[in-house]
């Protein structure tokens, strides 16, 4: 295998390079977690970044590595992949986090990643790349099925929530939700770094096959890796991705404290079931439908539309133009490193 000939200084180089993406998908995403809660004002935005970076850190002890296993050996065989393909996929999918954070363009963090890893490989092997279709293609599905499957819990919360409430004004329903909104910002935090933690848990451990140090064997990998991806999300998360939360916090649709509560719970649900199945989802993709599912429910021209298509061709930019931009860092990667 190629990667039994990279040096211990390589090795933690690219992982150095791994967790500085984990901690730009912190930063990138981080919006997704405390968009509700800063644009209804239950939080300020300290408040809510420190609020959200906890619960972040936390998913650690509750979910399992069933993601981590998908990334690293459900998306290309480990067995074709060389430190060269780990450098194009981790700097393909920072540099498109960086370009869509500047312009404020939540796109997502685990497509960018599975798109980098795709491209960089692609570009070693041409069209005969050892791609893992059934994983892959289960990744590619889910950029349609996880923001449909927003959009109607998102919906359903808020219309059972109408009919609850069918008695009380605005004002009387909404004291209900001002606890209820950070119940569910916390329970969509968790879901956040349950699932994407977990994708650069699993680039670590795919180098780590490939460095000859680590067994395919998901139980066996060290406890410093885990520990240290969910800090890095945690804290790029604390610092947040201000540009990002105005785009979802008000441009999609107007929230308050129960559309706000709904939105974060129908995402967290949504990215639950996800990651108990073991699903790299997007976060950005389940909390835009979890919102747009509100705005819907009470109004459907409530929905700023126009705004929702940018979005959704952005989203679908992200795997092909990180995995162009990978290809391209392969390259130079095997002239310079």
């Amino acid at each position: 295998m190629e990667g039994l000939n990279m040096s211990i200084w390589t090795l933690a180089l690219l992982i150095a390079v791994a967790l500085a993406f984990d901690f730009m998908n912190g930063f990138h995403d981080g919006a997704n977690s405390i968009s509700t809660i800063v644009a209804t004002g239950a939080l300020t935005p300290k408040q809510a970044v420190l609020f959200a970076a906890f619960f972040n850190f936390a998913a650690l002890w509750v979910f399992q590595l069933k993601v981590a296993a998908t990334i690293g050996k459900g998306t290309v065989d480990p067995s074709f992949v060389d430190y060269y393909v780990i450098f194009g996929a981790l700097v393909g999918a920072l540099a498109w986090n960086i370009i869509t954070w500047y312009y404020g363009i939540p796109s997502s963090s685990s497509h960018a990643l599975v798109g980098g890893l795709v491209g960089a490989t692609v570009a070693k092997a041409g069209s005969g790349a050892p791609i893992v279709w059934e994983g892959f293609g289960k990744i590619l599905a889910f950029i349609i099925i996880s923001p449909l499957v927003g959009v109607l819990i998102g919906g359903l919360l808020m219309v059972l929530v109408a009919w609850i409430f069918r008695n009380k004004s605005p004002y009387q329903a909404g004291k209900w939700f001002k606890g209820g909104q950070l119940f569910a910002a916390a329970a969509y935090s968790l879901g956040h770094g349950g699932n994407d933690a977990q994708k650069t848990i699993g680039i670590i451990w795919l180098l780590m096959i490939t460095a000859g140090v680590a067994t395919k064997d998901v139980a066996t990998l060290p406890s410093w890796v885990i520990y240290s991806c969910y800090f890095a999300i945690a804290w790029g998360t604390y610092l947040g991705g201000w540009r990002i939360v105005k785009t979802m916090g008000t441009k999609i649709t107007k929230l308050n404290a129960i559309s706000g509560s709904c939105a974060s719970m129908g995402g967290a649900i949504t990215l639950g079931l996800a990651t108990l199945g073991g699903i790299p989802v997007s976060t950005t993709h389940t909390i835009t439908g979890a919102i747009i599912g509100v705005g819907a429910a009470t109004d459907v021209k409530a929905v700023r539309w126009a705004i929702t298509m940018n979005l959704l061709v952005a989203w679908v930019l992200t795997i092909p133009a990180a995995g162009l931009i990978a290809a391209i860092f392969w390259y130079l990667g095997t002239k310079f490193l």
